[in-house]
């Protein structure tokens, strides 16, 4: 167990750690929505799009959290606005708007000379993180999960019944851009530790995963970001002693959960549902 637990003698794994968790409990609250949503697209096309924010930003002598966040919301509202006056589907238009940005970004980070890594940018570094990387997440993150709490029921009701919304005079038009805006700042907290590639998974595996195992929304919350935690402490600490990238083994185990949840769930796993039937027939 002391070799196991080795990691935490050092401050930067304790550092990844914190960041790791704050990071995954984050992504799995908005997974949820995401998922009811239909929008597991969405949080592709905004990681994707954040790049040429990034580099702009870095040309301009600007926070790159800025520039991400900017091109992230370019992505939605861009999105948004030419599915509403085409008659391109909403995945078409997704696809052709992030790989369209995305590609912009690598020329750009191609023709600009800086000291930035992209495998970085695209895989993240959680395990060198500095101090006030570890406070811009803790404040950021307390700030998207707030939010996502405090409005959690009218998000709920603008991704599950949008007739009842508007029915109910909520705002709903201001409710999903303000979903898109609170995907894209939580996506900018994720690039320090999973990167632009990686952060796709975070925002989508954990609400799969509960949405497996209940129908109450709140508890879906919770396991989603019970397995998402789980599996960043997880993910980092095999990261340490197999000499792996973290992110990528936070991803993996994720996607172990997922599996075990796809079989073994009781409400909708694959078993689950198998063994449920044979019991009513018992009976």
């Amino acid at each position: 167990m002391s070799e196991f637990l080795e990691p935490l003698q050092y401050t930067f794994m304790r550092d990844a750690l914190l960041v790791g968790m704050l990071v995954a409990a984050m992504c799995a609250m908005l997974s949820c929505f995401l998922i009811l949503k239909g929008w597991s697209l969405m949080g592709d096309a905004i990681s994707h799009a954040v790049l040429p924010g990034i580099v702009l930003a870095y040309i301009a002598g600007l926070p790159l959290a800025m520039g991400a966040f900017c091109a992230g919301l370019f992505c939605a509202v861009g999105t948004g606005f030419i599915k509403r006056n085409s008659r391109i589907k909403e995945d078409t238009v997704m696809g052709v708007v992030f790989t369209g940005l995305f590609a912009f970004g690598l020329v750009l980070f191609s023709k600009t000379p800086s000291d930035m890594h992209l495998d970085h940018i695209l895989l993240g570094n959680i395990l060198g993180v500095t101090r006030s990387q570890v406070w811009q997440t803790i404040v950021m993150g307390g700030l998207v999960m707030g939010a996502t709490l405090v409005l959690r029921r009218d998000l709920l009701l603008i991704c599950f019944d949008p007739g009842q919304a508007r029915v109910m005079a909520l705002p709903d038009r201001f409710l999903n851009y303000f979903l898109l805006g609170l995907i894209s700042l939580a996506i900018v907290v994720s690039l320090q530790a999973v990167g632009v590639i990686l952060v796709v998974a975070m925002l989508i595996t954990p609400g799969s995963i509960a949405h497996l195992w209940t129908d109450r929304f709140d508890r879906m919350l919770a396991i989603a970001v019970v397995s998402a935690v789980s599996s960043t402490i997880g993910g980092i600490f095999a990261s340490y002693h197999l000499d792996a990238s973290p992110g990528a083994c936070i991803v993996l185990i994720q996607a172990l959960a997922f599996a075990l949840s796809l079989f073994f769930a009781p409400k909708y796993g694959l078993l689950g549902r198998r063994l449920a039937r044979a019991s009513v027939r018992d009976h």
